[in-house]
């Protein structure tokens, strides 16, 4: 190997964390350094990536209602493989990641890639601050680097033919619905962030942190485009002034923590 990568889709950090400490300890190991690929914002989505059979590259996305996001899917289409190991990573947030990681895994063979290993890690939820908090935290970080030492000494004497194997199922299951306590359906795609305005300062970080280019960076109150929900321009904001108010929204990110408070467990494969 020549090169090794960490390439991560990444609204709040938690994945960018996990990937790049497993492809820095994959680095340590073959005496070279990690050149990273964050392709977050959409500026970074607008390139053709490439590789060949002399890398690695460590690839991350996050979990959203169990599946990779759909708004990635044409652009992870474009990545060409070129005979590349790969190793596919997931961060989901406490819940599950139901078939996020092999939907990951298959979309990485399909480009060209040979995925020699795969790991689903628990990040701090995107709606929440309680729900697995602080994760990635110091514990889940060392599991991070005991596997990147797992895959290296395993590439020291095996030979890669087949993907790896990892949980879920194919084809892929729909992606998971939130439900109210009656089983209907809430449908919060439509939900977008408001903005305490006596709050806001103007700054604009929120429209230049958010993955869909959706904020109106003069008008930050103003979401024009899409919102997947990440989480980004709440969880960033200096100030405080982004934040949800949709019942749907709030019953869900409820339901949530109160179900799944647990301690849950990162998975790996090789």
């Amino acid at each position: 190997m020549k090169k090794i990568y960490a390439m991560y889709w990444s609204a709040t950090g938690t994945t960018q964390t996990v990937v790049c400490t497993i492809a820095k300890t994959l680095a340590q190991c073959a005496g070279t350094q990690v050149h990273e690929i964050d392709f977050t914002l959409p500026a970074a989505r607008t390139a053709v990536q490439t590789f060949t059979k002399e890398d690695l590259v460590v690839f991350g996305t996050p979990v959203y209602a169990g599946r990779v996001p759909n708004v990635l899917l044409k652009y992870l289409h474009t990545i060409q493989g070129g005979g590349a190991l790969a190793v596919p990573v997931v961060l989901f947030g406490n819940r599950n990641y139901d078939d996020g990681l092999i939907e990951l895994r298959d979309l990485l063979e399909e480009d060209g890639f040979h995925t020699i290993a795969g790991a689903a890690f628990v990040g701090e939820h995107a709606f929440s601050r309680t729900l697995a908090a602080g994760r990635p935290d110091a514990d889940d970080l060392a599991q991070a680097s005991s596997f990147a030492q797992n895959i290296w000494d395993k590439l020291q004497t095996a030979s890669y033919k087949t993907p790896v194997k990892v949980n879920g199922q194919t084809p892929v299951r729909p992606y998971y619905t939130p439900r109210d306590r009656a089983g209907n359906p809430i449908n919060i795609l439509k939900v977008k962030p408001k903005t305490r305005m006596e709050l806001c300062d103007g700054c604009g970080l929120c429209a230049r942190v958010c993955p869909m280019g959706s904020i109106d960076p003069e008008h930050p109150e103003q979401v024009n485009g899409i919102c997947i929900k990440c989480c980004a321009c709440v969880k960033k904001c200096p100030t405080g002034a982004k934040y949800y108010d949709d019942a749907g929204y709030l019953y869900h990110k409820e339901e949530l923590e109160r179900g799944y408070a647990r301690r849950a467990q990162n998975q790996t494969f090789l």
